[in-house]
C-alpha cells in the first residue's frame, strides 16, 4: 500500500515539473520573440542612422583620385544654400555711412580749428587730417576732415555750424545694412568652407590630393581675407562719420583768382622761368657733350700735327741760288 502511494506521489510530481519547465520554456519563447523585434526594429533604425551618416561623410569626405576642381562646384552649392539658411547677423540695426562738408567763415581760422579739435575729441573722435594755408599777409584758411561717432554726428555738426558764419552745407547718408549682413554671411560661409577643406587635407592620402587641396585652399582663404577687409571698412565708415570743414577767413582773396588773367608780372616771372630752364637745358647739354667735344678736338689737333710732318717730308728740296758773277770791264 505504501508503495503504491508512493509510486503514485513521485508520479504527480514529475507532471508538475514538467509543466512548470514547460510554462518557464514559453515565458523565455515570448520575452525572447519580443526582445528579438525590439533588436530588429532598433537595429534597423541604426542601420538608417548609420546609412545617413555614411551618406553624409561620402558628401564631406575627399575621395582620393579626384581633383578639388570637381569637388569646388558641389562645395559651391552647398556654400550657398548655407548662405540662405544662415541667420542674418545685425538684423535689428541698421548701418548707415554719414558725410558732412562744411564751409564756415570765421574770425580767425586757428583759432576756430582749435575749437572744432577739441569739440571732436571731446565726442570721442579724431582728426583724420588738418591743412592750415596762409593766403596772404593776414588771412589763413584751414581744411579739416573729422571722424565722429554716430551717436555724436548730429551734436558735434551742430557746434561746428554755429562756430561762425555758414556758408554752405551738404550731407549725406547710405544705408549699407543690407551689404553689412551680405558681408558677414559670406565670413561665416568662407569659414566654414576652409575648415572643410582643411579636414579634407587631413583625410587625404595621395601627394597629389594634397597640393590640389593647398591650391584650393589658398584660394578660399585669399576670398576670405578679401570679406575681411571689406567687413572692415564697412564697420570703420558705418561707427565713425565723416565731417569735412573748410574755414575761411573775412574778406579772404578767394582762391580761384590764381585761375585769373594773368597780368604784366605774371607774363615777366614766366618769361624769366622759361630763360632759366632754356639756359639749365643748353648746360645740360654741354655738359652731355663735353666729353665728344674734347675727344674730337684732340682727334683734329693730332691729325693736323701728322699732315704737316707727312708734307715737310715729301715736298722737294729747294735749289741754291747760284753765285753772281760780275762782267769783266
Amino acid at each position: 500500500m505504501n508503495s503504491e502511494i508512493d509510486a503514485r506521489f513521485h508520479h504527480r510530481r514529475s507532471r508538475l515539473r514538467a509543466a512548470l519547465a514547460a510554462g518557464a520554456l514559453g515565458a523565455v519563447l515570448l520575452v525572447g520573440g519580443c526582445g528579438a523585434g525590439d533588436a530588429s526594429d532598433a537595429g534597423g533604425g541604426s542601420n538608417d542612422l548609420k546609412a545617413s551618416a555614411e551618406k553624409g561623410l561620402v558628401d564631406e569626405q575627399y575621395v582620393p583620385g579626384d581633383s578639388a576642381a570637381s569637388a569646388a562646384p558641389a562645395d559651391a552649392a552647398k556654400s550657398a544654400q548655407d548662405r540662405k539658411k544662415a541667420p542674418k547677423p545685425g538684423a535689428a540695426g541698421s548701418h548707415v555711412i554719414r558725410t558732412a562738408e562744411l564751409l564756415v567763415e570765421v574770425r580767425s581760422a586757428p583759432q576756430a580749428a582749435a575749437a572744432a579739435r577739441s569739440a571732436v575729441e571731446a565726442s570721442g573722435g579724431l582728426v583724420a587730417s588738418e591743412n592750415t594755408e596762409r593766403i596772404d599777409d593776414r588771412h589763413e584758411s584751414s581744411n579739416l576732415v573729422l571722424r565722429v561717432p554716430q551717436d555724436s554726428y548730429q551734436e558735434v555738426l551742430r557746434k561746428l555750424t554755429g562756430s561762425g558764419k555758414l556758408l554752405s552745407r551738404s550731407s549725406n547718408a547710405k544705408d549699407v545694412t543690407e551689404q553689412v549682413v551680405d558681408v558677414e554671411s559670406r565670413i561665416a560661409t568662407q569659414r566654414a568652407s576652409v575648415k572643410r577643406v582643411r579636414e579634407l587635407m587631413d583625410k587625404a592620402e595621395k601627394i597629389t590630393d594634397v597640393v590640389a587641396l593647398e591650391g584650393e585652399l589658398s584660394s578660399r582663404q585669399a576670398d576670405l581675407e578679401s570679406l575681411l577687409a571689406q567687413q572692415s571698412s564697412l564697420k570703420d565708415r558705418t561707427s565713425l562719420a565723416t565731417i569735412t570743414l573748410e574755414l575761411t577767413e573775412p574778406d579772404a582773396p578767394r582762391k580761384a583768382g590764381k585761375d585769373d588773367d594773368p597780368g604784366f608780372l605774371d607774363a615777366l616771372g614766366g618769361g624769366w622761368d622759361a630763360f632759366v630752364t632754356m639756359f639749365r637745358w643748353i648746360a645740360v647739354a654741354l655738359g652731355a657733350t663735353a666729353p665728344f667735344l674734347v675727344t674730337a678736338a684732340l682727334l683734329l689737333v693730332l691729325w693736323r700735327v701728322l699732315r704737316a710732318r707727312r708734307t715737310a717730308r715729301t715736298a722737294p728740296a729747294a735749289p741754291k741760288p747760284e753765285p753772281e758773277t760780275t762782267p769783266a770791264p
